[in-house]
């Protein structure tokens, strides 16, 4: 039976706010703006790499490569990532992160024509009145910084992508101001952000909309608008749906949330509602695996209850969930089985619904689960293991139920 004769679907009770058929591109921050976060170690750069051949596995578009101009750690390692990408001739495109400076655009520019690859060079400078006013610069100031540096990248053979910071919170004419001078010398794509997590949906929807309407369409330019966020208020989905929405081809997110505070865009949730909104097609079985390969090479941890790869996401001990579950397994209908108690489908990226044991649990969660690990359901067995999970302040381990089956059997 057809999914969408079991479930009436609220979310499409209007026509969507991304149309069908949008194609939605996805920039990987994961391996510079990600490891920003404090609490994070940088990886080798073998973990790196490997990282990177998931990103590839994921079909994910671009991926930021580093910034080279930090040091010669940063620099070797964004060599190794673009020779890497040059030599399995990926289909993942590069980029580089560079402050509005030469210094740091010419590192973009010798490892480009050392490797042999197209790298886009990432220009950002601060641009909100606080920002300024901290600074002591001035809109001029910015004007002829930005127009410097990419005319320098665009001279030098780079694509240029121009990005302004807190661009959410900057007033319309220096934002209009900018990035017209942006596009003027060169840029071909520009990256509207909400460095400091100020966004609201509709305050993400409306910076696109203008830089769509006042900056982009007058500039007679085929330009690529990007869409940067961060999760300080817990938007950051919301935030680059929204953007999407606005006009925005490419958002940019990393693994697990990594970035400054509380961290950027979660790329594996931007690929799951994707994904789930029809946007997206390409096989995601491998997403756990890339979010788990993020989180060891970075020392961090994936919360158990986090979305989807969360170890909780898909685990039940609870009696009424797991009966609804147990008699949609019953059916013979995985689709069933996934939609029943769950609005994320597991199967669509490679994983399970898991039945366990508890003090909130049921007979039928216990006789699934004997079922399942082909132990028989006597009597004695089911009423042992029921028993002691009503007096256990937490889920049983599959070792302890074993251990309580042994018991039963020696009774």
């Amino acid at each position: 039976m057809p999914q969408n004769e079991w479930i009436y679907d609220w979310n499409t009770a209007t026509p969507p706010a991304i149309p069908a058929g949008t194609r939605v591109l996805l920039d990987d921050e994961t391996l510079r703006d990600g490891l920003q976060n404090p609490s994070v170690f940088d990886p080798s750069i073998e973990g790196k790499i490997e990282i990177l051949h998931l990103m590839e596995s994921l079909r994910i578009d671009s991926v930021n490569i580093g910034l080279p101009g930090a040091g010669p750690r940063a620099y070797a390692h964004t060599e190794a990532l673009a020779r890497e990408i040059s030599t399995h001739r990926m289909k993942i495109k590069p980029n580089c992160a560079a402050r509005t400076h030469e210094n740091d655009i010419r590192p973009i520019v010798e490892i480009s024509q050392s490797v042999g690859i197209a790298i886009e060079a990432a220009t950002f400078l601060g641009s909100s009145p606080i920002r300024r006013l901290v600074e002591d610069w001035t809109v001029d100031h910015l004007e002829r910084t930005t127009e410097k540096a990419v005319r320098f990248a665009v001279e030098n053979g780079l694509p240029s992508m121009y990005v302004t910071e807190d661009t959410i919170r900057t007033d319309p004419e220096t934002v209009k101001r900018l990035y017209s001078t942006a596009i003027r010398n060169g840029a071909r794509a520009i990256v509207l952000c909400d460095t400091v997590g100020h966004a609201t949906p509709s305050g993400a929807f409306n910076l696109v909309k203008f830089a769509v309407e006042e900056v982009v369409k007058p500039s007679g330019e085929k330009i690529r608008i990007d869409w940067h966020g961060h999760n300080d208020r817990g938007l950051s989905i919301a935030n680059s749906l929204a953007a999407v929405a606005g006009g925005a081809h490419q958002v940019h997110a990393a693994a697990n949330a990594l970035g400054e505070r509380v961290g950027n865009t979660p790329m594996e949730l931007m690929l799951v509602n994707l994904r789930l909104m029809g946007l997206i097609e390409q096989d995601l079985s491998r997403l756990k695996e890339y979010c788990e390969k993020v989180a060891n090479a970075t020392h961090t941890k994936i919360p158990p209850n986090y979305p989807v790869v969360g170890h909780d996401a898909f685990r039940t001990a609870t009696g009424v969930h797991a009966a609804a579950l147990i008699k949609a397994f019953r059916k013979n209908d995985l689709e069933l089985a996934n939609a029943v108690y769950s609005g994320v489908p597991a199967h669509l990226f490679g994983l399970d619904q898991v039945i366990e044991i508890g003090p909130m649990s049921g007979k039928s969660n216990v006789l699934f689960w004997l079922e399942k690990h082909r132990v028989p359901a006597d009597d004695a067995t089911v009423t042992r293991i029921f028993d002691a999970a009503k007096q256990s302040p937490r889920v049983l381990t599959d070792d302890e139920v074993f251990a309580l089956c042994t018991e039963a059997a020696r009774n």
